[in-house]
């Protein structure tokens, strides 16, 4: 009977984890549609010096 619980806490933790992760999955992709078109790696393919 202690296993029979034991394996049911555990799997509830997973299910736990797994909806908190695809809860920040979405507000991840949310905030990456807000801001479509900015610069996805600020301070790539810039120069830091002046051309002549």
């Amino acid at each position: 009977m202690e296993t029979v619980i034991t394996v049911s806490v555990i799997i509830a933790m997973i299910m736990l984890v797994v909806l908190l992760i695809h809860l920040l999955n979405g507000r991840h992709n949310e905030r990456i549609a807000a801001f479509h078109y900015s610069d996805a790696l600020p301070g790539v393919d810039r120069r830091s010096r002046k051309s002549r």
